[in-house]
């Protein structure tokens, strides 16, 4: 069922957060209940924008449905849907980071200035569906499957909000929007600045050891770039065999973030 086996526990984690929303969603009222929730889970729900990532990258089961039902389930916690981050990301970003003209994450103003982080995030993460559907022009098939599953969860949000809204709305729709900005956020610090046409100069690394495994490695940055279809448990080994071609200026060794 799975591809590979050690997506088992994030899976199982991410179905039980999913579990407990639907729980807090039909049994609490209160709105400070509510708030407080929607406080406490910004991090955890952050972890899980990680491996939504990955999923998008390299799918999580070999049975299709079961990827698609995964996948509402990562977009109540991230706000990306099917195929959002394979169009943007991984047929945008990943072919374009070395182009800060075309890079769907650029960090580059049209004056060639970089951005602050604070103008990344929310200009990244305001244009996402639009340019996810952009890139979707070339990849037609992809984009139907973006447009199709985008539309079923904008219904399931719809009809959650219209059964009991306040819960939908602490506990679904503002996670979904805070997700959407906290993964802007914190790409930002993977590339800004790096002004590069050596992809192997062109990312900062994080080989904290708390830090990738709530990420899934995400911290070997020059290595998923390097084979972005490169499952996320193998990236430390292809970081191994790589990082002598990796400057030292561009590893780093934070605990929550790359810098």
């Amino acid at each position: 069922m799975f591809r590979y086996s050690a997506d088992r526990v994030p899976v199982f984690l991410v179905l039980v957060f999913s579990t407990i929303d639907f729980i807090v969603y039909f049994l609490v009222d209160n709105i400070w209940w509510l708030m407080g929730y929607t406080l406490l889970l910004i991090i955890p729900r952050g972890v899980i924008c990680a491996w939504n990532h990955h999923h998008q990258h390299t799918l999580t089961f070999q049975v299709k449905s079961l990827n698609r039902i995964l996948e509402f389930f990562y977009a109540l916690h991230t706000g990306v849907t099917t195929n959002l981050w394979v169009l943007h990301h991984v047929l945008g970003h990943h072919r374009n980071f070395l182009v800060q003209v075309r890079d769907e994450s650029g960090w580059k103003r049209a004056d060639g200035k970089v951005m602050s982080a604070l103008e990344y995030t929310l200009t990244i993460a305001g244009t996402a569906y639009y340019r996810g559907y952009l890139v979707g022009k070339k990849f037609p098939r992809v984009q139907r499957n973006f447009v199709l599953y985008s539309t079923l969860v904008v219904f399931g949000i719809a009809l959650l909000c219209w059964f009991r809204f306040m819960p939908a709305l602490f506990v679904f729709l503002l996670p979904m929007t805070i997700s959407l900005l906290f993964t802007a956020w914190v790409t930002y610090d993977h590339h800004a600045g790096l002004d590069t046409d050596d992809a192997f100069e062109a990312s900062y690394n994080n080989t904290n050891r708390f830090f990738n495994l709530l990420t899934g490695n995400l911290g070997y940055h020059t290595a998923h770039h390097y084979r972005p279809g490169v499952h996320w448990s193998k990236l430390p080994e292809l970081h191994e065999k790589i990082k002598h071609r990796i400057p030292p200026a561009l590893m780093r060794n934070a605990r929550f973030v790359f810098t």
